[in-house]
């Protein structure tokens, strides 16, 4: 009791963090509460009496809760709500010196005179507790473990069953990264003045730290008026009425009466300014209509273009998947047609192979009539094909005479009576009746087999390649004309056409049928084509030039290299040579002179005349090796037909060498056949027709192919 009634003054509470020395450098910090703080403090209830500590008894370690002890702690339980505490002001100085540690005085800080202060007995029993719970807690267990295998004491994690490593388990717990809010950064001042500078720095970190909590504003203040409103603490406030005082009203300033100048002139100013203001929104307005209109037009003009995109893209769609239809279909027809080829090509080769064997016979048997015979060879000569060749003798000389006698009489007789043509100038290139009428039947096929080329085809666009190819690269040209030029669709549509070109072609013998180029249905259908101005005079030509050129050049010039080679074409015949000039003309027009290909088909025909000139000076160099002249009432006719044959080569090759203009030696060709085979026949007979003959030949030469021997015989200077 006597504690209880005892009274403290309550001194004011400093926080000391420096020596005296240094507190009598400056003013002493004061920390101020906040308004809710210096407003309401709760009061404290009156500190209960110390209660001493029951003892422990060597037998019990807890408190022994007997009468006495309940009795002051009922005692010492408060039962009334805490009275409210008056305004409390709390100084706190601050002194931060390196020299001196950091005290603090716990009791002059927070000063409570109801403070209980634990007994001696209370605080060794305190201390007998821990240490027997320090020994004896580690060997003990408080429970049964219902897990089969025994957990290690230290922390494994929250799921020590998984064998996943954490990162903060790999890479540490950040403590690096957080340093700056951890104190781990700090460095221990040694040195005085670094302690004088590290207690500045403090001194000014606290203020900082003091100004910032002093800073109070609308919103802090509502809330603690709401907290103290919600907790009860809250004074109640009475509002007084303020006192109505009287304020008279404000008398305004006098102001003058404005004059008519001026106010003209105010009005003059806003007039104009109205007016700028009005020719500018004017001038605003129409540039706005105009952009407006600007940009309507470029939105149609933006529609259109994707409208037309579309529609290109749509077109293109459906002309890639027709194209890819007509390269399924080339890649089905393209084996068919050239086996025909082929076909057509061997057909001919066998009919040039039996008229040119024939030739080589009759000229042999002439031979032999002036030259004398050959002497039979004692190993048997065989063919081409590996068989036995039957020697020549009188009797099949005679046979193959007769024969001959009997075609001239019958090809006489087919022609004009008023032709008189001497024997020796006829070509003689008509195959036997059977043989004719063999050849037209393998013809006959063929034709057949073309025809079923396109049997199977019941698309009129894939048979007709003017309503297929013509129509989709028509329209594309003509609706997209700068995407037309730039992927030369004129030569695609030439490349695909070819096809159909060469299937009309099939069949075709240039040198036996007259038909000239622009008879042809694919000739009419390109020319078209390449001139879609339909006007009364002479169409021009479109943006891919002339196709039928390009298509001559691309397919009708190789097909007729191919022919002509193949056995069409029979240097010995005047006819075959005028119609080889002829369509050699025709492609001229189409195409330039220097064209690779077009040089490539005048060379196939310089490279026929050499071979029958070759074949010549082949059949006539062992006759004029053994030089056994015999007398034979056959000799002069003979010798006259040999000759004449020789004479209408020489007349074709010079003919030739005329077109030509002597490309490719064919000149040297004409003055080789001159030296090596007529001149040495001619010898043979000078007075019974070999001078003639001589003569004739220096009359259709001309003077620098003619060559020297042929001079000197004839004395020609």
């Amino acid at each position: 009791m006597k504690l209880k009634k005892k009274t403290r003054a309550k001194p004011k509470s400093r926080l000391s963090f420096g020596g005296a020395d240094e507190a009598e450098e400056g003013e002493v910090f004061q920390i101020k509460k906040s308004n809710l703080s210096s407003r309401i403090s709760l009061g404290k209830a009156p500190g209960s009496p110390g209660v001493p500590s029951v003892e422990s008894s060597p037998r019990s370690s807890g408190p022994v809760y007997d009468q006495a002890y309940l009795s002051q702690l009922k005692a010492s339980t408060p039962t009334s709500r805490p009275r409210l505490a008056g305004d409390e002001s709390v100084d706190m100085s601050m002194s931060v010196d390196g020299d001196n540690s950091i005290a603090l005085a716990a009791s002059d800080v927070f000063a409570d005179t109801d403070t209980a202060i634990p007994s001696a007995s209370s605080i060794q029993a305190a201390k007998e507790k821990r240490e027997r719970l320090r020994t004896t807690a580690p060997a003990a267990e408080d429970f049964i473990s219902l897990s089969l295998t025994k957990r290690e004491d230290n922390y494994q994690g929250p799921h020590p069953e998984s064998r996943l490593v954490r990162e903060e388990d790999e890479l540490g717990e950040a403590e690096e990264e957080f340093a700056e809010y951890t104190s781990a950064q700090e460095r221990i001042a040694l040195g005085k003045k670094s302690k004088k500078v590290e207690a500045a720095k403090k001194r000014e970190e606290m203020q900082e730290l003091i100004a910032e909590a002093e800073e109070v504003d609308e919103e802090t203040i509502e809330w603690e008026q709401e907290q103290l409103r919600r907790g009860g603490h809250r004074p109640e406030e009475i509002f007084q009425p303020a006192k109505e005082v009287y304020k008279p009203a404000p008398i305004p300033m006098e102001t003058p009466i404005p004059t008519l100048a001026s106010a003209i002139g105010r009005l003059t100013q806003s007039l104009t300014a109205l007016t700028t203001s009005h020719a500018q929104n004017t001038s605003t307005v129409e540039s706005l209509a105009e952009e407006r209109i600007q940009l309507e037009a470029r939105e149609r003009e933006m529609r259109e273009m994707i409208a037309e995109a579309e529609a290109k893209r749509s077109w293109f769609a459906a002309f890639r998947d027709w194209v890819e239809s007509v390269a399924t279909f080339l890649d089905e027809k393209y084996p068919e047609l050239e086996k025909l080829e082929d076909e057509h090509v061997s057909l001919l080769r066998e009919r040039h192979d039996m008229i040119s064997k024939r030739r080589r016979d009759d000229d042999a048997d002439d031979l032999s009539l002036f030259l004398g015979t050959l002497p039979v060879s004692s190993a048997a000569d065989v063919d081409e094909l590996g068989r036995a060749v039957e020697p020549l003798n009188a009797a099949s000389r005679k046979d193959r005479r007769a024969a001959r006698i009997s075609r001239r009489s019958n090809r006489q007789r087919r022609s004009a009576p008023s032709s008189d043509e001497e024997e020796g100038y006829s070509t003689d290139s008509s195959l036997a009746p059977s043989d004719a009428a063999d050849y037209q039947t393998a013809m006959g096929g063929l034709s057949l087999k073309v025809r079923d080329v396109l049997a199977d085809v019941q698309a009129d666009d894939f048979k007709d390649p003017g309503l297929g190819l013509g129509k989709w690269f028509g329209e594309w040209r003509q609706r997209f004309g700068d995407t037309y030029t730039g992927a030369w669709g004129g030569l695609g549509m030439v490349g695909a056409w070819e096809f159909w070109v060469r299937l009309e072609l099939l069949g075709w013998d240039p040198l036996e049928d007259h038909r000239s180029l622009d008879s042809f249905d694919w000739y009419t259908s390109l020319y078209q084509y390449s001139r879609p101005q339909d006007e009364d005079e002479e169409p021009a030509l479109g943006p891919d030039g002339d196709l039928v050129s390009a298509m001559i050049s691309t397919a009708v010039i190789p097909r007729l290299v191919k022919v002509v080679v193949g056995g069409a074409f029979d240097p010995y015949s005047a006819k075959h040579v005028g119609r080889i000039i002829d369509l050699a003309e025709e492609v001229e027009a189409s195409i330039e002179p220097d064209n690779l290909k077009f040089q490539t088909l005048l060379k196939s025909v310089f490279q026929l005349f050499s071979g029958a000139v070759t074949d010549m000076e082949a059949l006539v160099a062992p006759y004029l090796a053994q030089s056994v002249p015999r007398f034979d009432p056959e000799a002069i006719p003979a010798r006259r037909r040999i000759l004449a044959r020789q004479m209408k080569l020489l007349r074709n090759i010079l003919r030739w060498r005329k077109y030509t203009s002597g490309k490719f030696g064919i000149g040297e060709l004409g003055t080789r056949l001159v030296r090596d085979s007529m001149l040495p026949i001619a010898e043979s007979g000078w007075e019974v027709g070999g001078e003639e003959a001589v003569r004739k030949i220096a009359d259709i030469m001309p003077d620098e192919l003619l060559p020297a021997s042929v001079k000197t015989r004839l004395a020609i200077s």
